[in-house]
């Protein structure tokens, strides 16, 4: 692999990219993606974004935030905000854009290539800021969704732009089963 020297962060927008991988059927193992990319460079960094309802008592998102934290991430969070929109139907609004921006900027120096798994074509300058330090530039997201789920800008501005398809059978998560339960259909 030619890049393989790189130092490399992973910058993964945690709502975004589960709302891809949904809608692709498939669930992200993070262990197996982190590994994946420490085989394609010297991974300096894996970064994980997420806001977080206070207002809920157990959020369905603190397993996968703690488990991160203990195997390796970093993880962002910040308040997600709710509110009822014009028809009544409750909202959740919890943008990590910024957070995303400033990290990925400060850590600009210390690395060679920025891997930004989100579709959000608001990114674009933050694309356009890493390249303009030296940082080689990947998007990983999805064009085989209606509608594709990466910003037409965001994908043009990127040095490579990497389908979560083609990284699908590396990084998914097997489907579990109970231990001694046996799903096979029998042959008649």
């Amino acid at each position: 692999m030619p890049y393989q020297q790189e130092r490399l962060a992973l910058f993964i927008d945690g709502a975004n990219l589960y709302a891809t991988t949904r809608q692709l059927g498939f669930d992200i193992d993070f262990r197996r993606l982190r590994d994946t990319f420490a085989t394609r460079g010297r991974l300096v960094r894996a970064l994980y974004f997420t806001a977080i309802l206070d207002s809920e008592e157990h959020s369905p998102i603190r397993p996968l935030v703690d488990w991160l934290q203990y195997n390796g991430f970093v993880v962002a969070t910040k308040p997600a905000r709710e509110h009822i929109d014009a028809n009544g139907i409750r909202r959740v609004k919890g943008n990590m854009d910024v957070e995303m921006a400033v990290l990925a900027m400060e850590l600009a120096p210390r690395i060679d290539h920025a891997v930004i798994f989100s579709g959000d074509g608001d990114l674009r300058a933050l694309v356009e800021g890493l390249q303009r330090q030296g940082v080689r530039v990947t998007v990983a997201s999805s064009m085989q969704t209606q509608p594709p789920a990466v910003a037409d800008d965001l994908r043009r501005q990127a040095d490579t732009f990497l389908d979560l398809t083609e990284l699908r059978q590396s990084v998914m998560r097997e489907p579990r089963t109970r231990p001694g339960l046996d799903l096979r259909v029998p042959a008649p």
